[in-house]
């Protein structure tokens, strides 16, 4: 009864991560929560789990990347980027892009270049971004720092009693998929939309108008008011007493109150809020946003770790909150109906803000926004702090890959000096803290501990070891990576790896092989998120940047899936034989 039990908690954990628009750290939590409440797992074993040693230097690494990212390494690379040649653009961004990632946060890695990406005249930006993220996932598998995945999988080992992963014992077979699968993603770069070398704020969005009561266009036609030939602009849908009118026709008469709702290119929402009787959104927010409209639109895209994620923006407050107004939303092509208050926000939707002079000065914008058009928000360091950042930095890797010390001591020393030197701040830290991040991997922790706990990972096990038959190890170390990546690709990278590896070790204990290679398919196999931009959150950022269509990721990502698979299936048990 308690392994069905906890197999339905895991399915409906599926369920909502993959149906719901929920928090993934909520749905975590409450999965965690509803196996304790019976006891299935003790109170000491639930907290012992979320001050795990790997879980904490990951939080550790987290906080004082923050540092490195406002140092000018990114900037010079960002520079360094682009050449004549898309090819040498692309085979300078894998090299660059995949060392910085194998020690820097993969996110703040393509935040920071997403920008520059955008802006380059050199080359259509949409040819460029899809490659950015896959080159930040391929780089991330270098080391045991390079993507929270490996951090994730290193935990789940050092509570079964093994020893540790070493710093670069992913080298070998990352450096090998890298070279693979990164020239096929220059290959497949080829196929993307072409798009435009100019990168403006993208026009696929919608925007929120509303007519007055005393709007001169009341009882006239949609024909007869202009709103089918503006330029840049189409009428959508019409929302009328909570009721959606869509599709618009010319002979709909409009009436007080009406909600326009347009889709087209932003820049043209002047031309809504000339007519006459017709006021923004952003309107209803500011007093005056005609000067705003024109001169202080700033192009966003909200971060996983918003707090604006789940809530609407009427719920949020987000005028209070961040002293500017939402223009327009747009969300990698799909349609938005209705309102734009009432619209609820969902980690990587690209919103047009017009701001105040204050927006700027708030302290909680690097958390919920990275930026596509504006000014900076983190202040750059000084030429001293840069050298105690970067020279502190790589003595924690020194140290940590010659075994002279911890990566967790390690860490802990570099955030003291971080602090210590006014690097970066304590505000700063409580600001960019990785709460979502240290719920969702110590539930997941909680969850596989029960997991393998019920005899749920071993009946499991012993189900697929009876119909695979007396299969090969290597057989069952494929199966054991296809079943890790598609789990990737529909919930999240860090939840595959927690259910699978108890079946993992599970499997290698059944066969009498090393465990080491099938541990080495889940951390791999967990970072194969290519085909899907929500399997990936550094995906998601780049589809909404670069206004890609889900089939884009579908055409590139299944060749690059493809080569990373063969490639890395061929060097586990190279590097790590049975």
């Amino acid at each position: 009864m308690s392994q069905i039990y906890v197999g339905l908690v895991i399915l409906a954990l599926f369920a909502g991560l993959i149906t719901t628009r929920n928090r993934p750290a909520t749905l975590f939590v409450s999965a965690a929560l509803v196996l304790y409440l019976p006891g299935l797992i003790s109170a000491q074993n639930l907290l012992n789990h979320y001050v795990n040693l790997s879980l904490i230097t990951l939080m550790l690494l987290l906080m004082g990347s923050m540092a490195l990212e406002r140092t000018k390494a990114l900037q010079w690379v960002s520079r360094s980027l682009f050449h004549k040649s898309q090819f040498f653009t692309l085979l300078r961004m894998m090299g660059l892009v995949s060392i910085t990632s194998a020690f820097l946060n993969n996110t703040a890695v393509v935040a920071t270049l997403m920008q520059s990406v955008r802006k380059n005249r050199e080359h259509p930006a949409q040819r460029l971004l899809i490659p950015l993220s896959y080159f930040a996932i391929l780089g991330g598998v270098l080391t045991l720092i390079g993507t929270s995945t490996n951090l994730v999988v290193n935990s789940f080992l050092v509570e079964t009693g093994h020893p540790g992963i070493g710093f670069f014992d992913f080298l070998p077979v990352g450096l090998g998929v890298l070279l693979v699968a990164g020239a096929t993603t220059i290959v497949g770069s080829y196929l993307l939309p072409k798009g435009k070398v100019a990168s403006d704020i993208s026009q696929d969005y919608f925007l929120d108008a509303k007519i007055t009561d005393d709007s001169l266009l009341t009882g006239k036609t949609v024909q007869q008011a202009g709103l089918r030939a503006l330029d840049g602009l189409f009428l959508a849908e019409i929302v009328r007493n909570g009721q959606l009118m869509s599709p618009v026709k010319p002979e709909t008469v409009l009436q007080a109150n009406d909600r326009l709702v347009f889709c087209g290119d932003v820049k043209q929402a002047q031309q809504v809020s000339s007519l006459p009787g017709v006021t923004m959104y952003a309107n209803e927010v500011f007093n005056d946003t005609n000067g705003l409209l024109h001169d202080n639109l700033t192009e966003v895209i909200v971060s996983p770790t918003s707090t604006l994620v789940g809530r609407t923006l009427k719920q949020a407050n987000f005028r209070a909150l961040f002293d500017a107004a939402v223009v327009a939303i747009g969300r990698g092509g799909e349609r938005i109906s209705g309102k734009l208050g009432q619209v609820e926000i969902q980690p990587g939707d690209r919103l047009v803000l017009a701001t105040s002079e204050d927006f700027y000065r708030h302290r909680n914008l690097e958390r919920n926004f990275f930026l596509l058009e504006g000014k900076r928000l983190s202040p750059m360091l000084s030429g001293r702090q840069e050298i105690i950042a970067l020279a502190g930095f790589a003595g924690v890797v020194i140290g940590a890959a010659s075994g002279l010390l911890t990566l967790f001591n390690g860490l802990v020393i570099y955030l003291a000096l971080m602090l210590g030197t006014q690097v970066i701040s304590a505000a700063d830290i409580r600001r960019r803290l990785p709460l979502d991040i240290w719920l969702v991997i110590g539930s997941a922790l909680c969850i596989a501990d029960v997991f393998m706990s019920s005899g749920l990972a071993t009946t499991i096990t012993a189900g697929m070891f009876s119909l695979l038959g007396s299969t090969s190890p290597y057989l069952a170390l494929i199966g054991i990576f296809v079943l890790t990546w598609l789990i990737t690709e529909v919930v999240t990278n860090n939840a595959a790896a927690a259910i699978v590896f108890p079946i993992a070790i599970g499997m290698a204990e059944s066969l009498g092989v090393s465990i080491m290679p099938f541990v080495m398919a889940v951390a791999f196999g967990a970072s194969a998120s290519f085909i899907s931009p929500f399997g990936y959150q550094t995906n998601l950022m780049v589809m909404n940047a670069g206004n890609y269509k889900f089939g884009d990721f579908t055409k590139i990502g299944t060749l690059v899936v493809i080569a990373y698979s063969i490639t890395a299936l061929w060097l586990i048990p190279q590097a790590f034989p049975w």
